[in-house]
């Protein structure tokens, strides 16, 4: 029960952090000053629609979103819901792999080269199919907790920034509920897709508040490292290099490659819930469609990172709002 629960906890943490979350950019368009509540917030709610949506994929053995967007939003709301979380992982995957090109670029090489990189990458670890996402997950998700939980501890404790979350003027605490909204989208495609593969109600417990706590301590951490170079943030691409600017080479390259990792996990949770969709009306291998996809996406790079993430992620999570009040209050109303 253990190994399953840390497996899916590392699945969905693996989606979360990816190019935005990781490289600080996605926290602090929705976070920043007065943020302790929303944080606090975000990690309850989190752990309540995960839990949620796990347990409904669960009982109901599904295999790719849909299914799930059904049960909780009925069959008309879900044929919006359907597009939109399609077009949503498609938006992500581009933005993972425009990610992959900036994190090149901070070693002066061409973006296209982190692009193609990429690429080659998510097309391997498709022809060995969901279970080679979830293997990759399990090696390499530990690695970048610790890496970025590590350096964030290290800065706090350099800038003798607080450990608390203080909660006298919150005035972003609404922001909880736009971050939340944004995030759970790309939750719900990758769970419905592996619904079928939960094993027990333990597992749902150990990933659900697993990856809530460990997202909302990175979560407080980052964020009350961002204010403290505020002022300069808007001249990186990745606020996280700006955090790594005055500690030795070496950190900046680990960090770097871990930050790609991250970048790379939510890219194939991203594919990964397309090509289960996609499943469904082509009959063909999950690496074949991965391919055609990818060759359809890549172009859309050229459009840049933080652009699409300032542009795409608020309008995201205001739409998300009525999925996620749908979530936190499904168990209630289908007892009704």
């Amino acid at each position: 029960m253990w190994k399953s629960g840390a497996k899916w906890m590392f699945l969905i943490i693996g989606t979360m952090v990816g190019a935005g979350y990781a490289s600080g950019r996605e926290l602090w368009q929705f976070f920043g000053h007065e943020s302790g509540l929303a944080i606090l917030l975000f990690t309850l709610f989190f752990i309540a629609s995960v839990a949620i949506t796990m347990k409904v994929g669960y009982q109901n053995r599904t295999s790719n979103y849909y299914a799930l967007l059904e049960i909780i939003l009925g069959k008309r709301i879900a044929r919006f819901y359907d597009i939109l979380i399609f077009f949503y992982l498609m938006s992500t995957t581009v933005i993972m792999i425009a990610g992959s090109g900036a994190t090149f670029e901070a070693f002066q090489l061409s973006k296209w080269i982190g692009i193609l990189f990429i690429v080659v990458f998510i097309i391997m670890i498709f022809i060995k199919g969901i279970k080679g996402v979830l293997t990759f997950n399990v090696i390499i998700l530990p690695l970048l907790i610790i890496g970025l939980l590590s350096i964030l501890v290290i800065y706090s404790i350099d800038e003798q920034l607080p450990f608390i979350i203080s909660l006298d003027h919150q005035a972003n605490w609404t922001a909880a509920f736009t971050f939340t909204a944004l995030n759970i989208l790309s939750i719900i495609a990758v769970l419905g897709a592996v619904g079928e593969k939960i094993e027990s109600n333990g597992e749902i417990v150990i990933a659900s508040v697993g990856s809530g706590l460990i997202l909302g301590i990175i979560s407080f951490l980052y964020n009350n490292s961002l204010i403290q170079i505020s002022e300069v943030i808007i001249l990186y691409e990745i606020p996280l290099f700006a955090i790594l600017k005055n500690y030795p080479n070496y950190t900046y390259i680990i960090m770097s490659i871990l930050l790609w990792c991250a970048i790379f996990t939510t890219a194939i949770s991203g594919v990964l819930g397309l090509v289960t969709r996609l499943g469904r009306f082509f009959k063909y291998h999950l690496w074949q469609i991965t391919i055609v996809l990818l060759v359809i996406l890549t172009p859309l790079t050229t459009i840049g990172f933080s652009t699409l993430i300032e542009f795409l992620y608020p309008i995201y999570g205001i739409v998300n709002l009525y999925l996620l009040c749908a979530i936190l209050l499904f168990p209630f109303y289908k007892k009704i």
